[in-house]
Order: C-alpha cells, then sequence, then structure tokens
C-alpha cells in the first residue's frame, strides 16, 4: 500500500500541514496589527472584538455540522478540496473590505449607515472571515480524518503531533512577518493580508496534490479487497449516526475539555500582542515577536510527545498536565507580569504556555478515533470543533467589552485561568470514565 511506505506518508503529511500552517498565518494576521487597524480604519476593541468572533460565527449557526456530514458522505478528498476553496474566498473578501480602494467605494458607505458602532471595513471584513472559518474549521476536521486514514496502525500520534507543530508554526510565523510587511508598504494593513491570501491559493494547490496521492490509495485500498468503491449498508454513514455521538458521555468531556481549553488559547492569542504592548510598554512589533515564541516550544515538543504517546500512551494523564500548566501561566500574565514588566518574563511564560499548547492537543485530537466509531468520525471530529467553535465565537466577544468596561487585560486573564480551571475538573472525570470502561486513552497507538 502506499500508506506503507514512510516518503509517501511524510509527503502527504506534509502537504496538508503546510495547507494548515497558511491558514494559522491568516488566522492570526490581523493579532500584531490591532492598534493600526484601530487607527487606520476607525475600529475599537470592541469591532476587533466582532471581527475576532466572526471566524465561527457560521460554524455555530451549524455550519461544521454539516461539514461533518459532508466529511463522511462525500469524503476527505471533496472535502478539503471544498475547505480550502472557502478559505480562499474568505480571505479574498476580507482583503478587499480592509483595502484603501473599498474605503471610498458606496458599499463601504451603505455598511457605515447601519450599525453605526462598527466601520463597514469590520463589517466586511467580519464578512470575509465568517467564510474564511468555514473553510478553516472544516479543513481542521478532514486533515484530522486524513491522518487517521493514512496513519491507522501506525504512528498515528507522532504524524498528528506534527501537523499540530506546522500548523501552529504558523503562528509564530506571522507574528514576525506581519509587522515587518506592514512597516516595509508604509504601515500598511493590507499587504500582511494580501500576502497570507497569497500562501491559502498555494495550500489549495498543495491539497488538490495529496488528493492525487490518495486516489491511487483509495484504489491500491480497493484492489487488495480491503476497500470497495460502494459501502456496505452496515458501514455507509447515516444521519442518524450522529444520535451515536451526542449519547456518548466520554464525547462530551472531550468536546467539552476542548471548547474550555481553547477558549482559553485562540482568543488570548488574538489580543496577546497587544496585551504585551501595554503590560511590557513596547512597540507593536516587537509584542508580536515576543508573542511569536508561543509556539516553538510546542513546535519543538509535540513530536516527543507523538512518539511517547504512539509507544507509552498516557493521553489522559497529559490532558491533565496541559491544564495546569496553562491557569499558571495565566495567573502569571493577571498577576506577576504586570508587577514585573521584564521581556524574558514575558518570554518565558509565552513558553511555557507553548508546551501547554503542546500536551493537550497532541493527547487530544489521537483519542478520538478510540471513542468514536470510524465512519462517524468525521462528523465527531466536525461536533467536537462546533462546541468549541461556540466558545471561540463568544469569548473575543467578552474578552472585548470586559476590555472596554475595565481599560486593562487584569480581567481577561482571570477568566483565562478560570477557563484552564474547568478544564483541568473535566480531565480528570475524562481520566475516571477511561479507567472505567477501558476505551485506552492510556493506552500506547501503535499497533505492536
Amino acid at each position: 500500500m502506499l500508506n506503507d511506505s514512510v516518503v509517501a506518508r511524510g509527503t502527504a503529511l506534509i502537504l496538508i500541514a503546510l495547507m494548515m500552517f497558511f491558514a494559522y498565518m491568516f488566522v492570526d494576521v490581523m493579532s500584531p496589527l490591532k492598534s493600526l487597524i484601530e487607527s487606520a480604519r476607525g475600529w475599537d476593541s470592541g469591532s476587533f472584538g466582532t471581527y475576532a468572533a466572526s471566524e465561527y460565527i457560521l460554524n455555530v449557526c451549524g455550519f461544521l455540522i454539516l461539514a461533518g456530514i459532508i466529511l463522511d458522505k462525500m469524503g476527505i478528498r471533496f472535502t478539503g478540496t471544498l475547505s480550502a476553496s472557502l478559505m480562499v474566498l474568505g480571505a479574498a473578501i476580507k482583503f478587499v473590505g480592509i483595502s484603501e480602494w473599498f474605503q471610498g467605494t458606496g458599499f463601504n458607505e451603505w455598511l457605515n449607515s447601519w450599525w453605526t458602532a462598527m466601520p463597514g471595513s469590520a463589517k466586511m471584513a467580519s464578512l470575509g472571515f465568517m467564510i474564511f472559518g468555514c473553510g478553516c474549521e472544516m479543513a481542521g476536521t478532514t486533515v484530522s480524518k486524513s491522518i487517521a486514514k493514512w496513519f491507522k496502525g501506525k504512528e498515528m500520534a507522532l504524524a498528528m503531533g506534527l501537523e499540530m507543530a506546522i500548523a501552529r508554526l504558523g503562528v509564530s510565523a506571522v507574528m514576525w512577518l506581519a509587522p515587518i510587511i506592514s512597516n516595509s508598504f508604509d504601515h500598511s494593513v493590507v499587504a500582511p493580508v494580501g500576502f497570507c491570501t497569497v500562501l491559502l491559493l498555494i495550500g489549495l494547490i498543495n491539497f488538490l496534490v495529496f488528493s492525487v496521492m490518495d486516489s491511487r490509495l483509495d484504489k491500491q485500498l480497493i484492489a487488495a479487497g480491503m476497500a470497495t468503491e460502494e459501502k456496505s449498508p452496515e458501514d455507509e454513514f447515516h444521519v442518524k449516526d450522529l444520535g451515536k455521538i451526542f449519547s456518548s458521555k466520554m464525547f462530551w468531556l472531550v468536546a467539552l475539555l476542548c471548547v474550555l481549553y481553547y477558549s482559553a488559547i485562540f482568543p488570548f492569542q488574538r489580543y496577546a500582542p497587544n496585551y504585551l504592548e501595554i503590560t511590557l510598554g513596547v512597540d507593536n512589533a516587537t509584542a508580536s515577536q515576543l508573542f511569536s515564541f508561543f509556539p516553538i516550544l510546542a513546535m519543538c515538543l509535540t513530536p516527543f510527545l507523538g512518539i511517547f504517546l504512539d509507544r507509552k500512551g498516557k493521553g489522559a494523564t497529559m490532558l491533565m498536565l496541559g491544564a495546569v500548566i496553562m491557569i499558571i501561566c495565566h495567573l502569571s500574565f493577571a498577576f506577576i507580569l504586570p508587577v514585573y514588566p521584564y521581556k524574558w518574563l514575558a518570554v518565558t511564560l509565552i513558553a511555557i504556555l507553548g508546551v501547554s499548547f503542546s500536551l493537550v492537543p497532541a493527547a487530544l485530537w489521537p483519542s478520538v478515533p478510540k471513542i468514536i466509531d470510524e465512519k462517524v468520525l468525521g462528523s465527531a471530529y466536525c461536533l467536537i470543533f462546533w462546541v468549541q467553535n461556540i466558545g471561540l465565537c463568544l469569548v473575543p466577544l467578552l474578552i472585548g467589552k470586559v476590555l472596554q468596561a475595565t481599560g486593562g487585560y487584569l480581567v481577561p486573564m482571570v477568566i483565562f485561568s478560570s477557563f484552564g480551571i474547568l478544564a483541568f475538573i473535566l480531565s480528570v472525570f475524562l481520566k475516571s470514565e477511561d479507567r472505567r470502561k477501558g476505551y485506552g486513552l492510556e493506552l500506547p497507538n501503535v499497533e505492536e
């Protein structure tokens, strides 16, 4: 089989991981530019919070559930191509919305005429970000199912860990590149967005190449009698199968742990450069570069954690440890860094938070195939992302409003810490349930 080749598996992994690398760059391309977009386009913290939340709005309204059905019905090649295309389309709309040219159009004046608290450029950017968000989250679940297919019985946790490490590196890269590109084009907010939009187009091409490889693998599986072109009635996905997911206690434990953990990470990324600007008294480029260390330790540790999970297990324990580290870091951001505003301390806390960001995803996503039937695995991933997106949609709105009300980051950091405490409690329940029912979350992934 094609996926028996280490080179073929590695090539497939790199192709889809680079697509997510470019996606994560686009997700956070505006984070280092918060102060600039506010001065250049008249946004405020409330507008920025609404924009940040818009990535998840359509997903929360049910698109992710539909995405899961599409993934299990149509397969990874169709769904991945669709998701990459949606990302490119949404990025193009956002690019137009914040462009200088768009500001003088009649359509922008019409957008400015209603809901005047939010500028037309922010509304247009939010529309594009909504469409991009649909594609990005759909792509994330498609990539997870793709890796589960190509690495089944092999180094799955390592593969998922490497994919996440490469994708997270996009956050680090854009924290450096966005201010550099902006400054190179006379403090432009448009140039970094345009650059990342082109990268998304390259990501689409990458997935098309992967699709050719995946098609060849399917033909081999069919020829070997390990798969059929037509699924049997028992193996075919039915919408009623979603009930099996919703009735699973383990699904809800994983989904709720996921939403709490990621609600303390991704919304924090949107505001972290601005938090560092204010707390350390540095410019936005320096703040962004300091925060770029966030995924570095995660990138270095994730492959080793994947190997450990594949060979030794202990996934549920790693979830607990990751939540504890996150709690400590956010409490330090709230109470210690403002008192001792040293750059070395900020980088240390950011890097340690990256360790948490390595532990939890590395253990979380390879655990899902252990608790969910393979024929509804795509839907399960999408439903977990759907629950996660509810938090990711509401939390930036909450943080934006709290910032407007308090004028500082103390309360937001305490809120992020509280999410970590709840995530830790759920990880304890998850480990207990696994011990009772024997799902194997603490067991190795590699089949000897």
